[in-house]
């Protein structure tokens, strides 16, 4: 009798969901084709649909889809009814914080990745988390970080050169997986500056990982096209439904928040013990509680009872921002690096180049301006931060109705000349960064070529482009742009200055053979071995040695 009960209230269950399925399939198909026959873009040029949920796409591999959307905006022009190149409309998006916001879907997918932290956030909580956190990377912090930043890079290094002596190859290279290690060095880097923590994942071994790595590793090998992950995007009741990707997902998420709660009372418990006057129910004041690093602000902005309400933070937000600086803080520029360590392996006059300015630097422990008055430095990771953009593409939804102005009118499906677009409350806007930075029209005919130099003098028309650093939307700009672009490119720097003056790179596999592997960062991967999942393999050869 129990077992038919429960055969029964399961085959009611399942037919529950799949009718809720149905009239959720049912009721968007209808919305989407009302929308499509009232909407303002019904006249604007695009590509064909091929179905409701593949919308334009042709299935093709991962790495292929941006090819696609570059195609359709040289085809189709500026607008189309997914996403803008036309600048002025990019500034007028990103800089109307509030009324163009992450999706839902984009907020589900980060979600599981980094938390519900400042990435997840929008609105007012957003202001008020960004605001207190903005002076943990800011220039006179940055300026401080700096020697954590080569002291890792440093011990990075010296690693690398004592496998390098003890390689057994005849040619005296040695090979490694240089993402893997960049994964692990700006890992070590984010848990001192940001959290005064020492990970010590540089000294990890395969036998013993370091958790927080390999949680971090985990979560970013799922595949993007898992269908049921799909469903659940689209379909937001499907969320409830276990999987083993779920559960996984859930697992590294547990582990990096436990950690984070372990920081967190540990420098709770170093703030009351340093405090000079610790009320009874174990309140202090702002004075009491020192350091501009990220930590030690959330703290503050948790225990000081003379803050203002305005900056007050509550112990599930400061645990919220742990997942998402941990994770995010040190994905971008290990992805970053490892892509200028390719483009650098493919130019190697540029490699020289940029080694024999290096060479003359008489420390090999620089200051943040002694890195940042290196000029093709400078021009070498602005070239690899255009052509690689760790995040490729974003997007946004409008919260209301709105007018986007363009820089260059359009004409429409019936021939109308259009200096503006009507865009209603609910529409997405896709944000192609990667198409961006390889325009022809604002770089010249050489944008797909990897050209230090270029960034001497570059042409007007890139200077169109929104930004908070180099005139690319690697960073994005406006309210949403990267709070710690500053603390990132120093750090890139100081690892690439580290680096590049001791070895000599090349890839270990054919150039073709290396892929983007894409969750929500583009990482590197090989194409012919997919299973390998996010990799660089490359060849290093010490300087001193190199003939």
């Amino acid at each position: 009798m129990f077992v038919q009960d429960f055969v029964e209230s399961y085959s009611r269950l399942v037919c529950l969901v799949g009718l809720t399925l149905i009239l959720f399939i049912s009721y968007k198909v209808v919305s989407a084709a009302l929308r499509s026959y009232n909407s303002p873009w019904r006249d604007i040029p695009g590509p064909r649909r091929l179905g409701w949920f593949k919308g334009a796409y042709e299935e093709s591999p991962e790495h292929e889809s941006s090819r696609l959307q570059e195609q359709w905006l040289q085809q189709y022009g500026h607008i189309d009814k997914i996403m803008t190149s036309d600048t002025k409309a990019l500034s007028h998006i990103l800089s109307q914080g509030s009324i163009y916001q992450k999706s839902p879907e984009l907020r589900f997918i980060l979600g599981e990745l980094l938390g519900t932290g400042l990435l997840f956030v929008e609105g007012a909580k957003h202001k008020q988390q960004r605001r207190i956190m903005n002076p943990a990377f800011g220039p006179i912090q940055v300026r401080k970080f700096t020697e954590t930043f080569i002291g890792k890079a440093i011990e990075m290094r010296d690693i690398w050169l004592a496998k390098a002596a003890e390689t057994t190859r005849k040619d005296g290279r040695l090979k490694l997986d240089a993402f893997n290690w960049l994964n692990r060095v700006t890992l070590d880097i984010i848990g001192l500056a940001g959290f005064n923590y020492e990970f010590d994942a540089l000294n990890s071994t395969e036998d013993h990982p370091n958790e927080l790595s390999e949680a971090v590793r985990k979560m970013f090998s799922f595949r993007n096209l898992d269908p049921v992950f799909m469903l659940q995007i689209v379909f937001p009741p499907a969320r409830i439904i276990p999987t083993a990707r779920s559960r996984e997902a859930a697992r590294c998420l547990r582990t990096i928040r436990r950690v984070g709660m372990q920081m967190i009372a540990e420098k709770k418990a170093e703030v009351l013990a340093a405090a000079s006057n610790v009320g009874k129910d174990g309140a202090v004041e702002r004075k009491d509680i020192q350091g501009h690093d990220l930590l030690s602000l959330l703290i503050k902005s948790n225990m000081a009872v003379d803050q203002a309400e305005s900056s007050r933070m509550s112990d599930d937000d400061i645990l919220s921002q742990v997942p998402t600086f941990l994770v995010a803080g040190h994905e971008t520029t290990s992805t970053g690096v490892s892509w200028t360590l390719f483009a650098l392996a493919m130019q190697p006059a540029a490699q020289a180049t940029l080694r024999a300015e290096l060479s003359v630097v008489p420390t090999d422990t620089p200051t943040m301006d002694e890195l940042n008055a290196l000029p093709y430095l400078e021009g070498v990771l602005r070239e690899s931060l255009r052509l690689y953009a760790p995040v490729t593409a974003t997007e946004r939804v409008a919260m209301q109705d709105d007018v986007i102005p363009l820089s260059k009118p359009f004409v429409d499906k019936a021939g109308v000349v259009r200096h503006e677009i009507s865009v209603p409350k609910g529409s997405t806007i896709m944000v192609p960064i990667q198409h961006m930075h390889r325009m022809e029209e604002l770089w010249g005919e050489d944008a797909d070529e990897f050209k230090p130099e270029r960034w001497a003098s570059i042409p007007d028309s890139a200077r169109t482009i929104p930004n908070v650093w180099g005139n690319m939307l690697t960073f994005l700009a406006g309210a949403h742009a990267c709070i710690g672009y500053r603390f990132s490119v120093v750090e890139m720097k100081a690892l690439i200055f580290t680096i590049v003056r001791a070895f000599e790179i090349e890839l270990a596999v054919t150039p073709d053979d290396i892929v983007k592997r894409t969750r929500v960062v583009a990482r590197p991967g090989i194409g012919s071995n997919p299973s390998a999942g996010s990799t660089l393999p490359v060849l290093l050869r010490p300087v001193a040695t190199a003939k």
